[in-house]
């Protein structure tokens, strides 16, 4: 394996180094990004069992134990249960918009990541092959040995930066995916609530 690192040359460096952070990067949103880490079950009970304006207390309490997109909505929600729901909602769209940044942090690193890691792969191989073609200038083209092994190190780097950027893509897609679902699901609960608000004080108002 170091052989074949050291036969690949200078764009090896930049390529380990690209692989590196995007392993960083991709651990650390397969950890932010687990379910039950946003969708938290604690507080979709709260929101599923809610069925009066006195629970509202309750519901702000189970909120503050928790970090996170949906139970920053939820507060929100509760807090201004007195507001209309349109006035609501608008303030759960600006609200969101904040949160939403946190759950696609590192996604545009590890895009960048499975764009360029080809894109140096393909220059190390364009370096290599202008230091094969020198070898034919200085000894011409009986050197097959030296050409061959020149030309095979020239393409070491295309094909690592393939092995990099395609894991990093699928990587990117899933995660890119995964928080798509998460801002779906956290919507939903959040328009639940508000919903729910709504309905029980149109109730008192009759």
């Amino acid at each position: 394996m170091l052989e074949l690192f050291e036969r690949g040359g200078i764009m090896m460096y930049p390529l380990v180094l690209a692989s590196v952070i995007a392993l960083v990067f991709a651990i650390e949103r397969a950890i932010a990004l687990r379910k039950k880490k946003i969708i938290i079950p604690e507080i979709i009970s709260v929101v599923d069992n809610f069925s009066s304006l006195k629970d509202i207390e309750f519901a702000k309490n189970v909120c503050s134990k928790y970090k996170g997109a949906l139970s920053n909505l939820l507060t929100i929600a509760l807090d201004n249960y007195t507001m209309s729901k349109d006035q609501v909602r608008e303030l759960l769209e600006d609200q969101g918009r904040q949160d939403i940044r946190d759950l696609g942090k590192g996604l545009g690193i590890l895009e960048t990541i499975a764009a360029i890691a080809p894109l140096m792969g393909l220059l190390g191989t364009v370096i290599g092959m202008i230091q094969v073609f020198a070898v034919i200038k200085d000894q011409g083209i009986g050197q097959t040995a030296a050409l061959s092994g020149g030309i095979s190190e020239a393409l070491l780097t295309t094909v690592t930066g393939l092995f990099i950027g395609i894991p990093v893509l699928i990587a990117y897609n899933y995660f890119t995916n995964k928080s798509e679902n998460l801002i779906l699901d956290i919507e939903k609960y959040a328009n639940s609530l508000v919903h729910k608000i709504h309905n029980i004080k149109s109730e008192e108002e009759k």
